[in-house]
């Protein structure tokens, strides 16, 4: 991607039955599916469809300042740490999105 950087996000899963639940901690966005790597997929492509409506709507920039969402000009490496509390059943990992560049970046 050119001209453009990465936000790392923290995605959670969980099983609820025969179900995995995923979501973006930072967005707050949430899928499901029936296996952990098809609630993975889907949560991504949800997360993608989230960042470009901010853009779309020009809300990006504040939703990012307000949540403390930290722009990276380049892909972040497997240094890349997230503190959270884990309880229960709950499988977490970092995850960089590919982005278009931010004016304030």
């Amino acid at each position: 991607m050119t001209n453009g950087g990465y936000v790392v996000l923290t995605l959670e899963f969980h099983k609820e039955g025969k179900k995995w639940v995923a979501y973006c901690k930072e967005l707050g966005t949430a899928t499901f599916g029936y296996t952990l790597n098809d609630a993975e997929d889907k949560l991504k492509e949800a997360i993608s469809l989230h960042l470009k409506t901010l853009e779309d709507v020009g809300e990006r920039e504040k939703f990012f300042k307000k949540h403390n969402i930290k722009y990276h000009s380049r892909k972040p490496t497997a240094n890349v740490t997230i503190t959270t509390s884990i309880e229960g059943d709950i499988f977490v990992k970092p995850y960089a999105q590919a982005m278009p560049q931010l004016s304030f970046a």
